[in-house]
């Protein structure tokens, strides 16, 4: 199964990942976790991202979208994967559906988890991280909202929404439910 897991921040994507590449036996790939891994390794990449961020400045489309690239084209991906952090712009799934085409392959659907605001409001102050104030966190749903909205037009009838909120196994129940697993 091939999945692209969207939802705002605190709205528990890496949570039901975690539940999901196991039930699934598909590998979850963040992109915070490809950053983490090439930068760790100095892959090339790696390096190009690294300076970029350590100048205070985003990892450009290009360099992501390589390193989301060469994660696709490894073994255990090959017969699906959950995609987590990319794509976050119509330019990005765009990319990814060349990738997709040149591998011969598309998604089996994109999962749009929803959450109020409120909701996650309270989920990332309860984290206690000092960088997670109500100000901070209103300001990075806002930023989700402007770039994430597209994406859901952008994919239509693939996108699969669902509610999450409640407990983590509820929100996995659903989640398997809608896929049909």
């Amino acid at each position: 199964m091939r999945l692209v897991l969207l939802g705002p921040p605190g709205a528990g994507k890496g949570t039901q990942a975690a539940i999901l590449t196991e039930k699934l036996g598909v590998p979850h790939i963040s992109t915070g976790d490809l950053f983490r891994a090439n930068i760790g390794e100095g892959t090339a990449l790696g390096k190009e991202a690294k300076e970029y961020m350590d100048a205070g400045k985003l990892v450009p489309t290009d360099v992501t979208a390589r390193m989301v690239k060469a994660r696709l084209e490894e073994a255990d991906a090959k017969d699906g994967f959950l995609l987590d952090g990319f794509p976050r712009t119509v330019e990005q799934a765009e990319i990814l559906e060349g990738f997709l085409e040149e591998f011969g392959t598309k998604l089996d659907a994109v999962v749009n988890y929803q959450v109020s605001e409120d909701v996650v409001v309270e989920r990332m102050l309860a984290r206690g991280r000092a960088d997670d104030n109500e100000a901070t966190i209103r300001t990075r749903l806002q930023v989700y909202r402007d770039e994430t909205a597209p994406l859901i037009e952008h994919y239509g009838d693939q996108i699969v929404s669902i509610t999450a909120e409640g407990t983590v196994e509820e929100i996995n129940a659903r989640t398997l439910e809608a896929l049909g697993r």
